[in-house]
């Protein structure tokens, strides 16, 4: 495929080189970067993928994108954006044919409850659309990875985009028209559902909980980013006992 498919949604500057040309896959690690892909540059809280520009053109990518001004090799395609996180989130669902606009998404938020719920809301979907000759619901949980070709341990509440795009496309390959879907505060705040309209939104409660120099800064930043969710979905369904019911 082109660049210029994976960026089609994107607003980006190409500071090096050209966006027409043919790439072969997307990456955001830099051990898996391969001849022809495209290296989408994170700055982690442990590393930052700006440093390993220079690494991934010597393993062939064909180009990289970034958000920081960076000294790349002659040949390299530089593509520059104002966020990475939210740019992987928009060419992997490019990359992957735009997948979560093929299913109805249910995504759970909350301090306590989300796994629950989950589990419940999946159990009672995949019954009831099997019942009606349907292929049942996929779930993305804390626990574990559901998506009708796959059933895989969890490495996270929320997967990262590029791999939340590849559990959804196995979902629609597989015929399954629903997905149940765990999403966590640092999923909102950084960007993994930034390819996804949530159908359904649903705010279980919020508690003084992941406040550390790894996760949120303090509880204002925490509800902040699980207050996200409702940008981004048609209906929310709000649990009205709630601590802080009013500002939800």
């Amino acid at each position: 495929m082109k660049l210029t498919q994976l960026l089609e949604r994107l607003e980006y500057e190409v500071v090096q080189g050209d966006d027409q040309i043919e790439v072969t896959e997307l990456i955001n690690d830099s051990r898996k970067v391969t001849e022809g892909s495209v290296f989408v540059c994170i700055s982690g809280a442990v590393s930052d993928g700006h440093a390993y520009v220079q690494q991934v053109a010597e393993k062939g990518a064909a180009a990289v994108i970034v958000e920081k001004d960076v000294e790349a090799p002659e040949g390299l395609t530089v593509i520059k954006v104002e966020n990475t996180r939210y740019a992987l989130a928009l060419t992997s669902a490019a990359y992957f044919g735009y997948p979560a606009e093929k299913l109805k998404v249910i995504g759970i938020t909350g301090t306590k409850g989300k796994t629950t719920t989950a589990y419940y809301l999946q159990s009672m979907l995949d019954a009831c659309l099997k019942k009606q000759g349907g292929n049942g619901c996929a779930l993305l949980s804390s626990i574990e990875y559901y998506d009708g070709k796959t059933r895989e341990a969890s490495t996270l509440t929320t997967p990262e985009s590029l791999e939340l795009c590849r559990h959804m496309r196995n979902a629609v390959d597989a015929g399954l028209s629903h997905m149940v879907m765990e999403v966590s505060s640092q999923a909102l705040k950084y960007e993994r559902v930034g390819n996804t309209h949530f159908d359904t939104a649903i705010f279980l409660n919020i508690s003084e909980d992941h406040i550390s120099p790894t996760e949120h800064k303090d509880f204002d930043d925490y509800f902040q980013s699980k207050l996200k969710i409702f940008d981004r979905c048609t209906c929310a369904c709000v649990n009205l006992d709630s601590d802080h019911i009013e500002e939800i």
